[in-house]
């Protein structure tokens, strides 16, 4: 770590950047960190491809993050965070593999190893309590708008303290972003209490998707083009969507199919683009299950990308079942 944040300190010029459908934890870890360097004198630059989810837009300095790179991009310092691989930047990927330095800070055991540095630490909750311990070496001090990022960022991540990644010092650091101004009823309210038509529309249709393996053991959720189009929605209002299916009685892995949403074509035979999305009970290892179609994540929660015809993806997920 002492030459990462000898690196940070000495770069005057840092480009952020998280995947693609950020959820809590990767948003609130480039936040954190940007919001950090900005106030210690750094030129930032934070982004994003994907749309920001409704439910993070009340996040302080959410307005920084952008869709669009700059150009020419020269930057001293690339930070990436949460991302198991790089790919899953997008489109901005190829340019950050030439930048000259490239941190990695990560918390997916699955985690590729790439850039020139890399903190990746399977046992924290989450990638922003990483950035808090980097913020800490730095001697950084932590206003509340950094505090909301890192609360939200460890919230989120670990369920509300429900997954298997909650740890101690989940508690304690939230505890002390508390004390740095943080309304706990505030974000909560955000984050969890309020949805558009839209959402609760397509929840209903992700519901009506729900198929169960002939063992019981495997539950299937869908998401198609057409149901977004439908609802008006985007894939941000997907987030959480398939804890439903994994709380079914028996079940131990929760799949989510979701049909990339702008619809184009992957150029092989004309099939889509999907994600899918894995949950366990804590009794299977969906990770390894990931890493095996060429994706990654944690022990309780992973995902793949994959192109081909819809009823041969689920097939292949269907096929999982009989090994559980």
């Amino acid at each position: 770590m002492k030459s990462l944040i000898s690196h940070l300190m000495n770069s005057r010029t840092v480009f952020l950047a998280t995947h693609v459908n950020p959820d809590g934890d990767a948003l609130g870890a480039v936040l954190a960190m940007g919001l950090a360097l900005q106030s210690s004198g750094r030129k930032i630059d934070m982004y994003n491809e994907s749309p920001i989810p409704a439910v993070y837009r009340f996040l302080p300095g959410i307005e920084q993050i952008k869709r669009q790179a700059p150009s020419p991009f020269e930057y001293e310092t690339v930070v990436v965070l949460d991302c198991g691989d790089l790919d899953r930047v997008g489109a901005v990927a190829a340019r950050i593999q030439d930048s000259p330095r490239v941190i990695n800070i990560d918390h997916h055991v699955t985690n590729t190893g790439f850039g020139h540095y890399q903190l990746v630490d399977p046992e924290a909750s989450s990638s922003t309590e990483i950035v808090y311990r980097i913020l800490k070496q730095m001697r950084i001090a932590i206003d509340t708008a950094m505090a909301t990022s890192i609360y939200t960022g460890i919230l989120t991540d670990t369920g509300s303290f429900r997954f298997a990644n909650t740890n101690s010092r989940a508690f304690d650091i939230c505890a002390e972003m508390v004390g740095c101004g943080v309304d706990p009823y505030v974000v909560a309210q955000h984050v969890y209490g309020t949805y558009s038509l839209g959402r609760i529309k397509l929840l209903n249709m992700a519901l009506d998707s729900i198929e169960i393996s002939p063992n019981g053991k495997l539950s299937l959720m869908t998401l198609t083009r057409a149901m977004f189009a439908e609802t008006d929605t985007q894939p941000e209002d997907v987030d959480g969507m398939i804890n439903y299916a994994k709380r079914i009685e028996d079940v131990r892995v929760a799949a989510l199919i979701m049909e990339n949403a702008n619809g184009r074509d992957t150029g092989t035979n004309g099939h889509k683009r999907y994600h899918v999305s894995l949950r366990s009970d804590g009794s299977v290892d969906v990770a390894r299950i990931a890493a095996s179609f060429g994706g990654g994540g944690h022990f309780t929660a992973a995902g793949f990308g994959a192109d081909g015809a819809l009823n041969e993806l689920k097939g292949l997920i269907y096929a999982i079942a009989s090994k559980l």
